[in-house]
């Protein structure tokens, strides 16, 4: 992990920046560890937003499945429900 002091986030804010396009950028304060520069996306996935959920068929609850059925299938007969 690439490593900046906060006197370079202010001198080198493009530089830091670019760094931490490319993973994420330790930010130090007199030697000391104090926060971490990341990119949207990579807060994004490690709060869990816009990550999408794994379900097996078989773990589904009884009326489940049949909801995940009409769900995918409204597109292909218009939205109509039967």
């Amino acid at each position: 992990m690439k490593t900046y002091t906060l006197t370079d986030l202010g001198n080198k804010s493009g530089e830091v920046t670019e760094a931490a396009f490319r993973g994420p950028v330790d930010i130090t304060s007199r030697g000391k560890r104090k926060f971490v520069l990341l990119t949207a996306e990579d807060y994004d996935r490690l709060k869990g937003r816009g990550v999408q959920r794994a379900v097996h068929a078989d773990d589904l609850l009884a009326g489940e499945a049949d909801d995940y059925v009409q769900g995918l299938s409204a597109p292909l007969d218009g939205g109509k429900d039967d």
